[in-house]
């Protein structure tokens, strides 16, 4: 590689010299059509009419009479000393002159010098650049990288956050505190140093700090927590510092520090302790909040949906005084969301809110607003003028399974799984503590390729044993109508994600609520630790007997509802066959239309048992 570097070099280098000698060689290589004797004849016998001499070259360029003005002259080469051609040339009186051919070469020479030294100069230039940009960054290295608007145009104002009314009269106070705070210190309050929003992820946290930014009217900083972490140790630290001093120039101000948990977990986690530039980030920032420098008028915002992993010194009063929880809306909150996203959007009349908002519990604000982005796309796909609930009922799918597939021919596979999906809804239907069914279909979205919809008639905040037994009976009813009909033998894979839910369920019920014979015993964690190393030096939290009691207990609550799930689908096999025959033929039952045809087929099998047995008959 090296040698075709130098080959190449030299390469370039002696590339000016064959330019500029390739003229010559051409008019070496050119053969004279005429010679000096053959030109002093011409010349006595008045045949030439014009020569130019170019003594540089030794050629001269011969014009004759007759000749055609566009025909070029005539080169002949001359002689050391042309004294006599000289003397021919007066005595004839024929005009001639001395041209000189260096300049030209001299220019040649020059332009072709330059079409290899401008390309080395402007790379030398492009390094220089690079190289002081370098520089300039490492000198702003640790300033604070915190966008900042003097005059906070987020475009959102609290009218425009809805479904968290609790958070927005607390967050509210800090709006007032900024513009007002005289009001407050007349009675002796203390503007709080920070507020802390918890919240899952989607329910508005970032969107609430837009809205008192938008609200407060005063300088605004934001910032990931993620900008604080360099690989380089002290540069963290650096740009809190950075940030605080311009906080403090900007007084009274917001700082909204987004995902905090980036820099604020907890210190001296992990084997061999923790990211010491992270610890010394978050240690800088404990200074500036609440250290023995006070920061006046400063109010920081942090949002997070990871309040378990900070450190406990981030979470002390005088730090972050307040901790709003931001979480998933109610059905009333659900409904003004859907109010305000439904602002800029062509909606039927015929669409009720409040029915989209019955029928999506659990949905979080970005949730809400996706499903009718997802409306409105499909809206403009099918050519519609508005948006109306089937568009809505198709999005409420497509948010919560996925993308719709291709319906499924009519086959031995499209029954097991219309008997597979019949037999989660009818157990759910049978049972009094379950959720009423939406709706069953065989048109596959996601992975599945057939579901069951259930929603509840309110909001669940708590669940009982008995709803708990009655959502795990109803999800083992898939794998009980298979193994009814078609015998154990042809039982399918489809409930592999069932079962794993059940287990689920059922080892919470006895490790969690303590609604197992082991009694009201808490034997495991809501959540794991994330910190590296502390799953391995943690103790189990039991014995090797109660372990053994704990997986007696699950395999005996999934058993006996599994039981339970086979006895419901054989007393009402005749519904069960009724209701797979419609759904193979219609591919999607309604929950009104599945419940009507359980309750006739409830009402016969009452009246058939009504009648009196003769036993003469």
């Amino acid at each position: 590689m090296k040698q075709r570097s130098a080959a190449l070099a030299a390469s370039l280098l002696m590339l000016p010299g064959i330019f500029v000698g390739t003229p010559a060689l051409a008019q070496k290589a050119e053969r004279d059509s005429l010679t000096y004797g053959e030109l002093i004849k011409k010349t006595e016998k008045g045949e030439v009419q014009k020569v130019e001499l170019d003594e540089t070259e030794q050629i001269a360029k011969v014009y004759l009479k007759g000749q055609k003005p566009d025909t070029p002259p005539i080169q002949v080469r001359l002689l050391n000393q042309n004294t006599e051609l000289i003397n021919t040339l007066k005595e004839q009186d024929v005009d001639f002159g001395q041209v000189s051919s260096a300049n030209s070469r001299i220019a040649v020479g020059l332009l072709i010098n330059l079409m290899w030294i401008l390309p080395l100069v402007a790379l030398m230039l492009l390094f220089l650049r690079r190289s002081t940009n370098a520089s300039n960054q490492a000198m702003n290295f640790g300033k604070s990288r915190a966008r900042f608007q003097m005059e906070a145009k987020t475009g959102v104002k609290f009218d425009d956050v809805a479904g968290v009314e609790e958070a927005k009269e607390e967050l509210g106070e800090v709006v007032t505190f900024l513009k007002q705070p005289e009001r407050f210190t007349a009675v002796g309050a203390r503007i709080p140093k920070g507020v802390l929003l918890i919240g899952p992820p989607g329910t508005g946290k970032t969107l609430l700090a837009k809205a008192i930014a938008g609200e407060a009217g005063v300088p605004f900083f934001s910032i990931s927590g993620s900008e604080f972490v360099e690989m380089f140790v002290g540069v963290g630290a650096s740009r809190v510092r950075d940030l605080f001093k311009k906080a403090k120039d900007n007084a009274p101000c917001l700082i909204f520090i987004d995902e905090i948990d980036a820099v604020g977990r907890q210190r001296g986690t992990g084997i061999g302790g923790g990211n010491d530039e992270r610890e010394q980030t978050l240690n800088q920032l404990l200074t500036e909040m609440d250290g023995f420098e006070g920061n006046t008028g400063i109010i920081i915002i942090a949002a997070t949906n990871r309040p378990d992993v900070l450190d406990a010194a981030l979470l002390r009063p005088g730090r972050f005084d307040r901790q709003v929880i931001v979480d998933a809306p109610d059905l009333k909150g659900r409904l003004e969301i859907l109010k305000v996203h439904s602002r800029n959007k062509k909606i039927d009349p015929s669409v009720s809110l409040d029915a989209i908002a019955r029928r999506t519990p659990g949905f979080t604000g970005a949730d809400l607003a996706n499903l009718l982005n997802e409306a409105a796309i499909l809206t403009a796909r099918r050519r519609k003028e508005a948006i109306t609930i089937l568009e809505v009922d198709d999005a409420v799918d497509r948010v919560v399974a996925g993308m719709e597939g291709t319906a499924l021919v009519d086959s031995k596979n499209k029954r097991l799984i219309a008997y597979h999906e019949v037999g989660h809804a009818l157990i759910g239907t049978l049972l009094k503590d379950h959720d009423p069914v939406q709706k069953v279909t065989l048109i596959p979205r996601g992975q599945a390729l057939g579901l069951t919809w259930f929603t509840p008639n309110e909001e669940q905040g708590l669940i009982s044993r008995s709803q708990i037994i009655a959502r795990i009976t109803a999800t083992l009813g898939g794998r009980a109508a298979e193994e009814i009909v078609f015998g154990k033998p042809e039982v399918t894979t489809g409930a592999g994600n069932d079962l794993q839910q059940v287990t689920s369920m059922a080892r919470q019920m006895v490790t969690r609520f303590g609604m197992s014979d082991l009694g009201p015993l808490s034997l495991e964690n809501q959540s794991s630790e994330v910190f590296l190393g502390r799953d391995w030096m943690n103790k189990s939290e039991y014995s090797e007997e109660i372990a053994a009691k704990i997986d007696s207990q699950v395999r005996e609550i999934v058993n006996n509802s599994y039981i339970k799930a086979k006895e419901l689908l054989q007393e009402n096999r005749t519904a069960l066959e009724r209701l797979v025959d419609l759904l193979a033929d219609q591919e999607t039952i309604e929950g009104e239309l599945f419940r009507q045809i359980v309750a006739e087929h409830n009402q016969i099998t009452d009246e058939k048992l009504a009648v009196p047995h003769c036993a003469e008959c």
